[in-house]
């Protein structure tokens, strides 16, 4: 289902399409499931988790736009705030309508490690309406009217592999590796994973990599059909090189038909239920989060094992 803001999006390409119109579907009505939180006040109250930014950059004539993680400190986990930063960011590029591309990625050589320990011992007694509101900005973020593309660049672990579930295609650095690892820290899925990675590349890969907690090697990555490029050396600049892939394979055409058409597919994928899906998934994890098994592995300080 489109959320208010897809369909808002989808109608205005549709207008700007004027040659396509009279072949285009109807767009799927948009339709909530009764308890879905209230996002305002869990914005309000991830805010006062410090730490970090998602910064947005936006290039008019390339039609690219760059998101980046900035907490490099902790190797761009994420705290309550750079949540609510990426939500503005999404809101942003939903507006955008010059855009063709995005790539998301972090600053300095990582993407992202998942939850910032620090945000996540303080916000124990809120994981669903944490995960209420990920779901949201991260369901927009893959609906964008955009060719979306994880820059995997790191050790991109637990959450920050939910991330990549969340954009169109991956590039992967040669050095990174990638893994679900929640298991190992006593959790499900907390930002839609599970989700996105069925739909992705079905039941039992899913099955595999969250119950395994597994963590993959570029080559290995690849060949999974989790990441669609490995960059094939070791470069100083991996940005420009996803830069690079993406406009060559997506970007090189009219900006209102690419629109168009990322569009249609979202509106055919979506014609499934996806929010009952993240409604299953975010109450299953509201049951992990805070949990005996987190709470052991947070009292012996580990991240990851």
């Amino acid at each position: 289902m489109f959320c208010n803001m897809c369909l808002r999006h989808f109608r205005k390409v549709l207008v700007k399409s004027h040659d396509l119109q009279g072949a285009l579907p109807k767009v799927v009505t948009a339709r909530w499931i009764h308890d879905r939180p209230n996002l305002h006040p869990i914005r309000n109250q991830l805010m006062s988790y410090e730490g970090g930014s998602v910064d947005l950059v936006m290039d008019d004539d390339s039609g690219i736009a760059v998101m980046s993680l900035n907490n490099p400190r902790r190797m761009n986990s994420m705290t309550g705030k750079m949540m609510v930063d990426m939500a503005d960011c999404v809101s942003e590029l939903e507006m955008w309508t010059k855009g063709k591309g995005l790539i998301l990625r972090g600053e300095e050589g990582s993407l992202c490690t998942g939850g910032d320990l620090t945000f996540v011992r303080k916000a124990l007694h809120y994981g669903e309406e944490m995960a209420a509101f990920q779901h949201d900005t991260l369901t927009r973020l893959l609906n964008l009217p955009l060719i979306s593309v994880a820059l995997v660049q790191g050790p991109v672990l637990g959450g920050g592999a939910e991330l990549c579930t969340a954009c169109d295609y991956r590039v992967m650095s040669p050095t990174s590796k990638i893994g679900f690892v929640q298991i190992k820290m006593g959790l499900t899925t907390a930002w839609g994973a599970a989700t996105r990675l069925t739909r992705l590349l079905g039941r039992r890969k899913a099955i595999d990599l969250l119950c395994s907690g597994k963590i993959l090697i570029p080559a290995v990555a690849l060949r999974e059909g989790l990441v669609d490029y490995v960059i094939p050396r070791i470069c100083e600049d991996e940005l420009k090189e996803a830069h690079n892939w993406l406009v060559k394979n997506f970007c090189g055409f009219d900006t209102n038909i690419m629109r168009a058409i990322k569009s249609l597919v979202v509106n055919a994928e979506n014609s499934m239920d996806v929010h009952m899906s993240l409604h299953n998934e975010r109450k299953l994890f509201a049951q992990t989060w805070g949990g005996p098994v987190q709470r052991r592995m947070l009292e012996a300080n580990i991240k990851h094992v």
